[in-house]
């Protein structure tokens, strides 16, 4: 793998080099070509680095179909729960301050944050156990059996916002937890309930925090809570019969739950931890390279390894499918053979819901990075499987 470096010149963090891996790049070309012009895949930016420097760099298709407006570098893409990565590492800057513990209860933090289980009993959840996703809590769409009276009106940070994000936590806090805390794996609104308890522990609220923390020292002035420039946000679309659907507010995506897209226009919305930002893809790609550097200039490299390495034991994180654990703040590869992938053991990996993902093999020095605006196809299933077995140069493995 590292042999197709050769031959590349030096590029910033948001430049394409002058000249990239032709074959590598071809590839991807096609991979994106062919989504694209099915309008499968609306519009996207999608950013290869190796070791920091920029190997492939492309923009295709549409930010708006509708009115023709092309992605550029300024396109802004919904991040959805790619936000959940930055949550984490501001939780974890206020740990390296002695201002909050991986132990904590989080109801020392919120002490009406105290939800049960279904045979009335109260467990204590940590700070930990939030950014592992093994809370008890979960998505109440991913539970097939779980009762629509009960968890069909718990937040998730894609609806239309209502109240504070007290307000959310004692919603989420009223309704039985799905498992004891630490026994498994779920996905979950643990991340939302983490920000709740970084605006407890910083004093601060949540976008003032991940500010701070986070996109304040990397110069990531253009992700946060209220897209920074309507004028530059993709418009959202769906996976539909035969290509993709406009997106509107109150509309159901194939996984099952409602969202309203406006969200992030609204200043009135609850932060939501584990959903809520919006962002360019060259700013992201400055979070993702400060953390594959060792974290600097916002984390040490020791929570920087915990955000990106195996947290949880014997457990898995299910959601990505055979041969993934979990850290603190991603999904990790632990068998590659297992997950039908080409990326090495160690890769770290995460993704949101309206068409974004990502991937950092520290093997190889690889930093892959796509932003579409199209949910679900631009993070799961064969479009995100096709681009990174492009990467590689291998033939199809895996849809996980």
């Amino acid at each position: 793998m590292r042999a197709l470096a050769a031959g590349l010149t030096a590029a910033t963090l948001c430049q394409s080099p002058a000249l990239a891996d032709e074959a590598m790049a071809e590839r991807l070309d096609a991979v994106i070509d062919r989504w694209v012009s099915s309008e499968r895949i609306v519009g996207l930016t999608a950013i290869v680095a190796r070791d920091g420097e920029v190997i492939y760099h492309r923009n295709a298709g549409h930010a708006d179909r509708e009115t023709g407006r092309p992605v550029t570098d300024d396109t802004i893409f919904r991040l959805a729960s790619m936000t959940k990565a930055m949550t984490s590492a501001t939780a974890l800057a206020l740990v390296e301050e002695g201002r909050l513990s991986l132990d904590d209860t989080v109801a020392e933090w919120l002490p009406y944050f105290t939800p049960a289980l279904p045979d009335g009993r109260v467990p204590d959840i940590t700070v930990r156990q939030l950014m592992t996703h093994t809370s008890g809590l979960s998505y109440p769409f991913f539970e097939p059996d779980a009762d629509p009276s009960i968890y069909g009106h718990l937040p998730a940070g894609l609806e239309r916002s209502e109240g504070t994000l007290e307000d959310a936590m004692r919603t989420i806090a009223g309704a039985p937890l799905f498992y004891e805390p630490g026994t498994e794996w779920r996905y979950s609104v643990s991340t939302d309930v983490l920000g709740a308890v970084i605006e407890a522990a910083s004093g601060m609220t949540l976008p003032d925090a991940i500010d701070r923390y986070v996109t304040g020292p990397l110069g990531m002035s253009e992700t946060a809570f209220v897209a920074v420039d309507a004028e530059r946000l993709a418009t959202a679309y769906r996976d539909g019969p035969a290509r993709a659907e406009r997106l509107d507010d109150g509309d159901m995506i194939p996984v099952g739950v409602s969202v309203w897209p406006s969200r992030t226009l609204d200043p009135s919305a609850w932060p939501s931890g584990g959903g809520g930002m919006s962002g360019t893809a060259r700013d992201y790609l400055r979070f993702l390279e400060a953390i594959r550097n060792g974290g600097a200039p916002i984390l040490s490299e020791e929570s920087a390894k915990m955000l990106t390495s195996h947290q949880i034991g014997d457990l898995r994180a299910l959601s990505e499918g055979p041969g993934w654990g979990h850290g603190l703040g991603a999904a990790v590869l632990l068998d590659p053979e297992a997950a039908g992938s080409p990326q090495s053991e160690g890769t770290w990996a995460w993704g949101g819901v309206l068409g974004t993902h990502w991937f950092v093999d520290p093997a190889e020095d690889l930093t892959v990075l796509v932003m579409t605006n199209t949910s679900v196809a631009g993070v799961i299933g064969a479009f995100p499987a096709e681009f990174r077995d492009a990467v590689y140069g291998v033939d199809a493995l895996s849809t996980n």
